[in-house]
C-alpha cells in the first residue's frame, strides 16, 4: 500500500496527510471548503519547516513530501486509493453519510478507517457492506509529534484489516495500540472524566483554570494541564465525547458539568475560538 486518501483537511487532517506523506504515500486530501486545503497545505508546509530547522527532516525530503500531497474538493478523489482515513468534524450523521458514500467508491479492497475520537465503529460500519474493512485509525493530535494511534476494532472487523493497519501506523512511526469497540476507546474513556472534573473545580471555585492546570503539571507530571488541554482538543469536541459515553454507558459518572455546556453554548471553545478557560487573544 502507497496511496491514501485522507477526507477532511482540518486540523488531525492535515496531521495525517503530513505523516502519510512524509513516509513516502501518495495522499490525496479531500475537504469541500477549498479554503480549507490551502489553510492545510500551508499548515504541512509550516509544520515541516520545523522539522527541517531541528534536523529531523532535510529539506529534500520535505520538498518530496509535499511533492506527494494532491488536494480535491470532491470525495470522488477518493476512488483510486488502497486506505481511506477519514478525518471530518466529530458527527455522526455526517460519518455515517460519508463512509456510505465511500463504499460505494472505493474498490472492494480498500480499507476505510475513521479517525472518530468516540463515535463507535461498529455503528460505522453498518453502512457500509464491507464491515470487515471497516476499522478506527485514532491518531491523536498534533498528529506528527504525538506517538500513540488507538487501533479500534468494530464488531465486525477482520483479524487481516486489524494487522494490516497497525502495521502501517508502525511504517508510519507511530505505536499502535489495538482496542475494542466501547464508548471512548481507551484514551478518551480515562481522559474525558478527567478534564470534566477539572471544569468541575472550577464550577465549584475550588481553585481557578491556571491552579488547576498547575496542579497537575508539577503534581502529576503532566506536560499540560487538563483545561489546557481540554481548550486544545475544543471544549465542543470534549462535550460531544463526554455526551457520547454518558448515552452509551449509561454511568452518571460521564455526565458533562454544567459549566462546560455553558461554555460551549457562549462559543468559547478553546484555541480555536481564542477563549476557552484560557485567553488566547
Amino acid at each position: 500500500m502507497k496511496s491514501i486518501a485522507v477526507i477532511g483537511a482540518g486540523t488531525m487532517g492535515n496531521g495525517i496527510a503530513h505523516v502519510f506523506a512524509q513516509n513516502g504515500w501518495n495522499v490525496t486530501l479531500i475537504d469541500v471548503v477549498e479554503q480549507q486545503l490551502a489553510k492545510a497545505l500551508a499548515t504541512i508546509g509550516k509544520n515541516m519547516d520545523r522539522q527541517v530547522k531541528k534536523g529531523a527532516l532535510s529539506d529534500d525530503d520535505k520538498q518530496a513530501a509535499l511533492a506527494r500531497i494532491a488536494t480535491a474538493g470532491s470525495l470522488d478523489a477518493a476512488a483510486g486509493a488502497e486506505l481511506i482515513v477519514e478525518a471530518a468534524s466529530e458527527q455522526a450523521d455526517l460519518k455515517f453519510e460519508l463512509f456510505t458514500t465511500l463504499d460505494t467508491l472505493a474498490p472492494p479492497e480498500t480499507i476505510l478507517a475513521t479517525n472518530t475520537s468516540s463515535i463507535s465503529i461498529t455503528e460505522i460500519a453498518a453502512r457500509t457492506s464491507r464491515a470487515d474493512k471497516v476499522i478506527g485509525m485514532h491518531f491523536m493530535n498534533p498528529v506528527p509529534m504525538m506517538q500513540l494511534v488507538e487501533v479500534i476494532r468494530g464488531l465486525g472487523t477482520s483479524d487481516a484489516t486489524t494487522t494490516t493497519v497497525m502495521e502501517i501506523a508502525t511504517a508510519l512511526g507511530k505505536t499502535p495500540v489495538e482496542v475494542n469497540d466501547y464508548p471512548g476507546f481507551v484514551a478518551n474513556r480515562i481522559l474525558m472524566p478527567m478534564i470534566n472534573e477539572a471544569v468541575y473545580c472550577v464550577m465549584e471555585g475550588v481553585a481557578t483554570p491556571e491552579n488547576v492546570d498547575t496542579v497537575m503539571k508539577l503534581g502529576m507530571n503532566h506536560p499540560m494541564g487538563p483545561l489546557a488541554l481540554a481548550d486544545l482538543i475544543g471544549l465542543d469536541v470534549c462535550l460531544f465525547i463526554l455526551e457520547v459515553m454518558h448515552e452509551g454507558l449509561g454511568d452518571p459518572k460521564y455526565r458533562p458539568c454544567p459549566l462546560l455546556r455553558k461554555m460551549v453554548a457562549a462559543g468559547r471553545l478553546g484555541r480555536k475560538s481564542g477563549q476557552g478557560f484560557h485567553d488566547y487573544r
